[in-house]
C-alpha cells in the first residue's frame, strides 16, 4: 500500500487556501456594480436646427452612452436593462463619479441636462433604484442592485435610512403634539363657556332674589 508523503499533501491543499484568502480579502475590491437606466423623460430639447436630439450619458473619464430612441420630449421611454448600449457605468467602490445628461450640438459645445456627483449611496431603496429630476429638463429612473454590496455603500445607506426615520418620528410627534394642545385649547374654551353660562345664572337669579328682598324692606307684597 502506498502512503501519501506529507509534502504532498501540503502542496495539493495550498491552492485551495490561496482562493480562500484571495477570495476574502480581495472580492471588495474587483466587485463591479453596474448601472442600467431604468426609464427617462426629457422635458426640452436645446438643439434647434436638428429635428431629433442625440441625447447622452457621460461620467467623467468614460465613453459616452448615446440614446438611439429617445428622440422626443415629453415622451415617457422604459427600457429593460438588456439594450445593446447598456450599463452606463459601474462603481468597484463607493467613491463617487461626474456623471451627466448632455445632447450633441452641431454648432457649439455640447448643452447640458445636467451635471452632478454620482454615488453609489444614491441608491438607498431597496430596490437598488435611484431617482434623478431636474426640473424643465429631465426625469431619469437609474438601476443598481449590486451597489449595496460594495463595502462601506451599506452603512452610508443605512444612515439615510436612519435619518429619514427620525425625520418621520419628529415629524409625527410634531402633529401629535399640535393635536394635543388643539384638543386641549377646544376643551378649555368649551370649559370658559361653560363657567361663563353657570355666572350669568347665577347672577340673573342673584338680581331676582334681591327684587325680592327690596319689595319686603318696602312692604310691597302681591296685593289681591
Amino acid at each position: 500500500m502506498l502512503v501519501p508523503h506529507p509534502r504532498n499533501s501540503r502542496v495539493s491543499i495550498a491552492p485551495f487556501f490561496f482562493f480562500f484568502i484571495f477570495h476574502t480579502f480581495f472580492t471588495g475590491s474587483i466587485l463591479c456594480a453596474e448601472v442600467s437606466l431604468s426609464s427617462i423623460e426629457i422635458f426640452k430639447t436645446h438643439e434647434w436646427l436638428k429635428v431629433t436630439p442625440t441625447v447622452y450619458f457621460l461620467c467623467k473619464g468614460e465613453n459616452k452612452t448615446v440614446f438611439p430612441d429617445v428622440k422626443k420630449a415629453h415622451v415617457f421611454y422604459d427600457f429593460n436593462g438588456q439594450e445593446s448600449w447598456q450599463p452606463l457605468t459601474n462603481f468597484s467602490s463607493k467613491k463617487c463619479k461626474r456623471c451627466g445628461f448632455y445632447e450633441e450640438d452641431s454648432i457649439k459645445s455640447d448643452d447640458v441636462f445636467d451635471e452632478w456627483e454620482f454615488c453609489p449611496s444614491d441608491f438607498t431603496a431597496s430596490n437598488g433604484e435611484y431617482i434623478r429630476f431636474k426640473e424643465k429638463e429631465f426625469n431619469a429612473t437609474f438601476l443598481c442592485s449590486e451597489c449595496l454590496s460594495i463595502p462601506g455603500v451599506a452603512s452610508l445607506s443605512g444612515e439615510h435610512g436612519r435619518k429619514a426615520m427620525h425625520v418621520a418620528v419628529v415629524v409625527l410627534l410634531c402633529g401629535l403634539v399640535s393635536a394635543i394642545l388643539a384638543v386641549g385649547v377646544v376643551i378649555a374654551y368649551k370649559f370658559w363657556q361653560k363657567k361663563r353660562r353657570e355666572q350669568d345664572q347665577a347672577r340673573f337669579l342673584k338680581l331676582f332674589e334681591d327684587g325680592d328682598d327690596i319689595e319686603d324692606e318696602l312692604g310691597l307684597g302681591t296685593v289681591i
